[in-house]
């Protein structure tokens, strides 16, 4: 088995710090009071996360800092629609090996642990929609409970009619329309 590449290269990095600057400075109201100095130096000292963020790059979550959990310095992904990169997969392994027929190419828990990421809760996932208004055409699976998650089923939210609605669904069910946030902690 080959291991997967976790390193950028040094115009890799020069270019997604560029970008995340950029996306940092145009949406400030998601990190009041915090300053592109201070995720900058967070950054340098843990290169290894910029692969991560690379990665809700290039499948197109548009990662930018919000405030999350306190202060802490967390990317998440705050593309206006659910990551185009990311849909279409059913929530998790064991959901995905139960699929008799026309099974997805990957499930939401599965991608998230190659990109080293985690996916949101239910309280993270409304905790962006503060800094924003996202998913209105499409959703995103969230961690779901085990108490839920034992009997089949997996968690999702939207924001429909200026509301956050969390539902249920199959674990093993994929729409084009639905994918996953995930969110790094600096």
């Amino acid at each position: 088995m080959t291991a997967l590449k976790t390193q950028l290269t040094a115009q890799q990095t020069e270019d997604l710090l560029s970008l995340l600057k950029t996306r940092f400075e145009k949406n400030t109201k998601r990190h009041p009071d915090m300053r592109w100095d201070t995720v900058l130096e967070k950054l340098n000292k843990q290169t290894d996360k910029l692969w991560s963020i690379q990665q809700m790059e290039e499948t197109q979550g548009e990662p930018d800092v919000v405030l999350l959990n306190n202060n802490e310095i967390t990317y998440v992904d705050c593309a206006a629609e659910s990551p185009k990169g990311r849909r279409s997969v059913c929530y998790d392994h064991e959901a995905l090996e139960a699929r008799k027929l026309h099974k997805p190419a990957d499930s939401a828990i599965h991608m998230a642990q190659q990109m080293g990421v985690t996916i949101l809760n239910e309280a993270q996932y409304k905790k962006l929609q503060e800094h924003g208004e996202f998913d209105l055409k499409t959703s995103s699976w969230i961690e779901t409970p085990e108490a839920i998650r034992k009997h089949g089923g997996a968690l999702f939210c939207d924001r429909r009619y200026k509301h956050v609605f969390t539902y249920h669904n199959g674990a093993d069910s994929y729409y084009a329309a639905r994918g996953f946030r995930a969110y790094l902690i600096l």
